[in-house]
């Protein structure tokens, strides 16, 4: 498992990297021998010497200001979620080992009042997942969008069957490499905000033994927040969903979040939710009426 200094260092280069010179006011030229920016051009976009940045490129980020960190994430024109992964990285670097210690557990169950709340949005799919990806709990439609990986598993987890049941995957994600760069780019995320997550780094090491377009993608550094946008799915009951989505970290359980998806009303989309729904219903309905019988035919 790879330790702070060489994430700080491979997420340093890999930015480093991207940024062409023109993307900062600098001239470019055919006979640049690096990809991206000089180490030189970022310590002095950054106003620190070649020296200190080249420190810091080595995957020494103790005792580092925020005012040097912000300069170096302008520099390397850093995203919100990127210069959020820098300073997380940052405080890992400089945690004692008492407050490096791993923060509280993140819930494995969810309260009751959790699951009412998924249960009263009837309009799209909606449940609760963890930084590394296990859903939780979910409404009706959302266990009906999941409805195969829910029953291979009580709290099934999406990279694992990302990357590790393909012929799902596949079929459920029209373009998965899409998806799979979202997967992973969460996951790194959750690492460089809680690097002593034990389940997290578990599923980290499991994914890269067993999977090895997992470990390409988890090479690349990339994170991203997780918090707006669009889904699309490919049902195998109900065939193409294009789905919007809104998530929000939940303030009882900061290390959770709350999903919600929604069509487009009057869409295909839409109606397609409608009757999957209607399918999930009669599915519950059956469930029920064949559990009766059963326990009629025992007594």
């Amino acid at each position: 498992m790879s330790t702070n200094r060489d994430d700080v260092k491979d997420f340093l280069v890999s930015r480093r990297a991207r940024v062409r010179p023109d993307q900062v006011g600098l001239p470019g030229g055919p006979n640049r021998r690096v990809d991206g920016l000089r180490r030189s051009e970022v310590a002095m976009l950054a106003d620190v010497s070649v020296e200190y940045y080249s420190r810091l490129e080595r995957g020494s980020l103790a005792g580092v200001s925020d005012g040097v960190l912000h300069a170096i994430a302008g520099a390397l024109l850093l995203d919100d979620a990127e210069r959020d992964h820098l300073f997380d990285l940052a405080r890992a670097a400089n945690a004692s080992p008492v407050r490096g210690q791993r923060r509280a557990a993140t819930p494995k169950t969810l309260r009751v009042g959790l699951q009412y709340t998924l249960d009263a949005f009837t309009g799209g799919p909606a449940f609760i997942r963890n930084d590394r990806l296990d859903l939780l709990g979910a409404n009706a439609l959302g266990r009906a969008l999941y409805a195969d990986l829910f029953r291979k598993a009580e709290r099934p987890n999406l990279a694992r069957a990302a990357f590790l049941d393909r012929d799902w995957a596949d079929a459920f994600h029209p373009d998965w490499d899409v998806a799979a760069d979202q997967s992973v780019a969460i996951l790194r995320t959750a690492a460089g905000h809680d690097p002593h997550d034990e389940d997290l780094q578990a599923l980290i090491g499991e994914l890269s033994t067993r999977s090895p377009e997992f470990r390409a993608k988890w090479g690349a550094h990339d994170v991203r927040r997780h918090a707006t946008g669009e889904k699309h799915f490919v049902h195998p009951v109900v065939g193409a969903l294009d789905l919007h989505f809104e998530g929000s970290r939940l303030m009882s359980d900061p290390g959770l979040s709350l999903l919600l998806y929604s069509a487009e009303p009057g869409s295909p989309t839409a109606d397609a939710l409608r009757l999957l729904g209607s399918v999930a219903a009669t599915d519950r309905r059956d469930a029920v009426d064949a559990a009766g019988r059963g326990a009629a035919d025992r007594s």
